[in-house]
């Protein structure tokens, strides 16, 4: 057998979900009694313990997982994890009968978020938004993204993409954010949509840019935010400057957004659940990755479900995320959107783990993780259970035992 250089970390007499799916059988791709050879933050060598390169394990830390399993760090690929206060009040509202629309139409809201959230200093969003990114770490997640959007002006949207870089740059969690300056109107703008998007597009977008605060820009277009015109106006700008965008699409009507992002060959397309077959065969073409939105789904009551059918048939991958959010999904936990997706929208366990994680890696533009393969980032996480399919099965349970975030072992466990 070869000798590997510079390993610095091994592990052994485990379980693995590479999450390469070797066939229909497989979707896991599972390998048994396997072994993970760390160098760094990457993946040096992975498969079957008997045929691990040789090693001098005496001068090496070796890791057994006596059986356990692991699988790729989990990844919440569309979240609003910064934001100042919080909406119960209309929560009450809600469960009283009134629509989200009609909240959003008298002043609350995402507008009752951004008041919050112009208000709140620095030190409250990266307090608030460590402890979300807290718990979703005691969940095995090792990367997230999270959106600006609930400042609305040029100075609060700045603030919470700065935030979102400190929490990047002191959180075990990697963080990949997106500028979503398009959420809603402010109070300044309420009658004047296109000025807006003006701003958005001539003063926020260029400063944003060039300070390097976000990977990506988001749009919500839909009939409560902003229309096709403006939505790609937005788009427009955001590819001069380099940006990869997404959009927020088709969560309440059929705005045929989804078809607009295709031509601007966006990462992905979020909610879905009015998408039609055109939207479908769009994102097909374009490559694009259909994250679903479960926590949404269930807190709002709603009863259109996304064309799971038609993005099967189609072939366009499905990712899944949280959407934590204080108005719509303010639900701080990835494996119980897993299980959400297999329980509402009747993904298989093994679907709902790729969505986590390949599919999950895709909708953000990433490529070195999701899997776990040679030369990938070393983020690993390892689980009390007895196969995959547990992840989404139960919940509540807390099943890590370990994480590795690009090859550092957490020590929150």
């Amino acid at each position: 057998m070869d000798t590997i250089m510079d390993i610095d970390q091994v592990i052994i007499d485990a379980n693995i979900a590479t999450m390469v799916p070797t066939g229909p059988n497989d979707e896991y791709g599972i390998i048994e009694q396997g072994a993970v050879l760390l160098s760094g933050d990457k993946i040096a060598w992975i498969g079957p313990m008997a045929q691990m390169p040789e090693l001098d394990l005496l001068s090496i830390p070796v890791y057994s997982a006596q059986g356990a399993w692991l699988t790729p760090g989990l990844i919440d690929c569309h979240t609003h994890i910064v934001f100042g206060g919080n909406r119960s009040q209309e929560f009450e509202r809600r469960l009283q009968g009134e629509s989200y629309q009609s909240i959003a139409q008298s002043g609350g809201g995402i507008a009752t978020t951004v008041r919050a959230t112009r208000a709140a200093d620095r030190e409250t969003l990266f307090s608030k938004a460590k402890q979300r990114l807290d718990a979703l770490l005691r969940e095995g997640v090792t990367t997230v993204e999270t959106k600006s959007g609930y400042g609305l002006d040029l100075e609060s949207e700045l603030k919470l993409l700065e935030v979102a870089a400190i929490l990047d740059e002191h959180h075990p969690i990697s963080i990949q954010s997106t500028f979503l300056g398009a959420h809603a109107l402010p109070p300044e703008y309420k009658d004047d949509a296109d000025g807006y998007i003006d701003l958005v597009c001539e003063q926020m977008l260029p400063e944003v840019a060039a300070r390097k605060l976000a990977n990506a820009v988001d749009v919500f277009c839909e009939n409560v935010g902003f229309n096709q015109a403006q939505t790609e106006r937005v788009f427009k700008r955001a590819k001069e400057l380099g940006f990869n965008v997404k959009l927020h699409a088709e969560q309440l009507s059929n705005m045929h957004g989804t078809e607009l992002a295709a031509r601007y060959q966006a990462l992905s397309a979020d909610h879905l659940e009015y998408l039609d077959e055109a939207g479908v065969k769009a994102m097909k073409e374009a490559g694009m990755v259909a994250v679903l939105l479960p926590g949404a789904f269930y807190y709002l009551r709603e009863t259109k479900y996304p064309p799971i059918e038609l993005l099967h048939q189609y072939q366009v991958p499905i990712a899944i995320a949280t959407d934590f959010n204080p108005g719509t999904s303010p639900l701080c936990s990835l494996l119980l959107m897993m299980n959400m997706a297999c329980t509402l929208f009747k993904l298989t366990p093994g679907q709902s783990l790729l969505a986590v994680t390949r599919h999950a890696a895709t909708a953000l533009g990433l490529e070195d993780r999701g899997q776990l393969a040679q030369g990938m980032r070393a983020d690993i996480a390892l689980w009390d259970i007895e196969h995959p399919s547990q992840l989404s099965y139960e919940f509540g349970t807390g099943p890590l035992k370990k994480l590795w975030i690009q090859g550092v072992l957490s020590k929150a466990f």
